[in-house]
């Protein structure tokens, strides 16, 4: 549903009403009781939000390998590989 914005013409004041598109438009101001106009307003746009909507999503499989292997390398809590040791055993 979208909101709609009006503007009283006496008081001046401006209002908000989140309407259904096949409601009547509203006539009268809720705080002097005056004639309202309804404005033309620029929408709420594109609201971004969760996981996905970043500007590395369409990035190579390439670019992310490196990406991944600096970040790792910077990262100090990244944990680190440690590299095994081998015990000579006797026999």
């Amino acid at each position: 549903m979208p909101t709609y914005e009006y503007r009283c013409k006496e008081c001046g004041k401006l209002f908000e009403r989140f309407q259904r598109i096949t409601e009547p438009p509203v006539d009268r101001c809720p705080y002097c009781e005056g004639e309202v106009e309804r404005l033309i307003s620029s929408g709420a746009g594109f609201l971004f939000k969760g996981k996905g909507f970043y500007i590395t999503d369409h990035r190579s499989s390439e670019y992310k390998k490196k990406a991944e292997a600096e970040k790792s390398s910077t990262d100090p809590s990244a944990p680190k590989r440690a590299k095994k040791k081998e015990k000579k055993v006797s026999t």
